[in-house]
């Protein structure tokens, strides 16, 4: 990669950070260095991976909608698919620019429509329902071991129509897909190795006569038949649900049920208005993003915020800091329920946005509607646990004790 040494010209005015975002202090708290980077300026010059960083809302938002020069086929992550060769096959969705983004998106937006949320709503409603009432009998739980993997592990693939066994594996599959979009560092190898021996189960999975008629998966498949994408290309789109569909949504309802926890005053105004449970979900989502970084590439020489940038630089864009810019947010330190924050990036934007963020967004509003319907008050009784993560925003553990109303 060409850095800022080799063009001179550049190196003036644009802030040169010596900070790793990767670091496991940066990972364990990273809103102080979110800070600093936001204050350096709108475009910062990260020193040990030779990248450019956006962390305020503006240039971040920016860069996710300007899919033509900002690319997203050379890879989302510190790798540069242009110049190395990627781990994995390349995503059709993630790791793809259009044309042939546009062609999986619209399979993809299809199976996962309006209409089709709304009618696996039902099973998803009456299994949030059960699971808090059995927990809540519990008394004290892990609300991430409990209730944010449990949920997800099992109302996803229920839809996607993967069969019962084996669905643990998901976790481990998404830990090391997000933790490949940063550096080869130990946080990455110890993902690798625990994925290693389930890599053939997950892509097993992807196939179609593993997966129950009319599910996600099988849909896939039959717009497969249709011509819409070839048979090759049906199970990388099946794959594409198995990494992004489970991971995400278990760090999105542990982070919005320990912002809760730890805010108890927002919590009761949840418990006395269940039907607060979707803002504070999306309220969850800005304050603890549950992705915190994707990357770019530029496509060819441009200007960005009068930064001069070269073909092939790497940029990454933190989310996470954009949600908390205090130029966008009034306050935005503050976990308010009552908050509208519209316009948070914690799904990306543009023709990038997580398409199944509708699911999401449904799982989320239903665990925390069962919650307050339930539960009186969440009382933290150890010590929450991190699970660090090159790109997510992770609990590992959350104790908790329930209180009935």
């Amino acid at each position: 990669m060409q850095t800022m040494q080799d063009d001179t010209a550049r190196e003036i005015n644009v802030p040169r950070l010596d900070l790793d975002p990767f670091s496991d202090e940066f990972l364990t708290d990273p809103y102080p260095f979110h800070e600093q980077m936001r204050e350096a300026g709108p475009v910062v010059w990260l020193n040990k991976y030779g990248i450019w960083a956006v962390a305020r809302h503006k240039e971040v938002h920016g860069i996710l909608t300007d899919w033509s020069n900002f690319i997203s086929s050379a890879g989302v992550g510190l790798a540069n698919f242009r110049t190395e060769t990627p781990f994995r096959p390349p995503s059709l969705i993630l790791e793809a620019d259009p044309p042939s983004h546009t062609r999986a998106r619209a399979i993809l937006a299809r199976v996962l429509s309006p209409k089709v949320v709304m009618k696996i709503k039902v099973d998803f409603q009456a299994y949030a329902e059960e699971l808090v009432e059995r927990l809540v009998a519990q008394g004290e739980i892990d609300a991430v071991k409990e209730l944010g993997e449990v949920y997800p592990l099992k109302v996803f693939p229920d839809a996607l129509g993967l069969s019962e066994q084996g669905r643990e594996n998901l976790l481990l599959y998404g830990n090391m897909v997000f933790n490949a979009f940063g550096p080869r560092n130990h946080i990455f190898q110890d993902a690798v190795q625990r994925y290693e021996p389930v890599r053939d189960w997950i892509m097993t999975q992807c196939q179609r006569e593993n997966l129950r008629p009319d599910g996600f998966g099988d849909l896939i498949y039959q717009a497969a038949e249709a011509g819409e994408i070839t048979m090759e290309e049906a199970p990388m789109l099946v794959r594409s649900f198995l990494s992004a569909g489970v991971d995400t949504t278990v760090n999105g309802i542990g982070n919005a049920v320990y912002s809760l926890a730890i805010n108890p005053d927002q919590y009761a105004k949840l418990a006395a208005e269940p039907g607060k449970a979707r803002a504070a979900f999306e309220e969850s989502l800005r304050y603890e993003s549950s992705v915190q970084t994707f990357f770019r590439t530029v496509n060819a020489r441009m200007t960005y915020a009068d930064v001069d940038m070269l073909e092939n630089d790497k940029v990454v864009t933190f989310l996470g800091s954009a949600n908390r810019d205090p130029r966008q947010w009034q306050n935005p330190e503050t976990f308010d329920i009552d908050r509208k924050p519209v316009g948070h990036v914690a799904f990306g934007t543009g023709i990038h946005g997580c398409v199944g963020q509708a699911v999401a967004r449904m799982e989320g509003e239903l665990v925390l509607a069962a919650l307050a319907k339930r539960v009186k008050r969440i009382e933290i009784t150890g010590e929450p646990r991190r699970r660090l993560n090159n790109t997510l925003r992770a609990l590992d553990s959350l104790p908790v004790r329930l209180i009935p109303h």
